[in-house]
């Protein structure tokens, strides 16, 4: 992973505090190597609720690091 030169503290403190979590960084290593999923997809593989999951994903979004979609009814959370 290469960090940009032109992301600001705050954009590079965002990133980092995402990564930080040992589920976030599973997440996104799913995503990265799997195809795009639900976050009930995501949340299936996981001992934690539904909504701690989407919190994760919604922290990743934030950082930049994942992106939601809509498909239809689903959301598609793409790395």
């Amino acid at each position: 992973m290469v960090v940009r030169p032109d992301l600001s503290d705050a954009d590079l403190d965002r990133l980092f505090r995402a990564l930080a979590d040992a589920t976030r960084r599973d997440i996104v290593s799913r995503l990265l190597t799997d195809e795009p999923a639900t976050v009930s997809a995501l949340a299936s593989r996981y001992a934690m609720s539904f909504a701690a999951v989407q919190k994760h994903v919604a922290v990743l979004e934030a950082a930049g690091l994942v992106t939601k979609q809509g498909q239809g009814r689903e959301r598609l959370v793409r790395g």
